[in-house]
């Protein structure tokens, strides 16, 4: 993604990025995992008909995979 997340520039935003490195690889594997659950719910609203749902599962699934992809780039505080 070559863009900054709007997300980023909030202060929870950047209090996440400051963390360690090895706190921001943890949450970044349950941001990932997160990922996978709401798009599962995402295609199962979507074979209910949900709409409403299947849209809200599919914009978790997109934040949670920005905030991951964003943990994952930023360079370490002491490299």
């Amino acid at each position: 993604m070559g863009y900054i997340n709007p997300l980023l520039d909030l202060p929870a935003g950047r209090a996440l990025m400051e963390l360690p490195a090895e706190d921001r690889k943890r949450i970044e594997a349950v941001m990932r995992e997160l990922r996978a659950h709401a798009n599962e719910q995402a295609e199962t609203a979507h074979r209910r008909r949900k709409g409403p749902m299947y849209a809200y599962w599919r914009a978790v699934s997109t934040y949670a995979r920005h905030l991951a992809h964003a943990l994952s780039t930023k360079e370490t505080p002491d490299a």
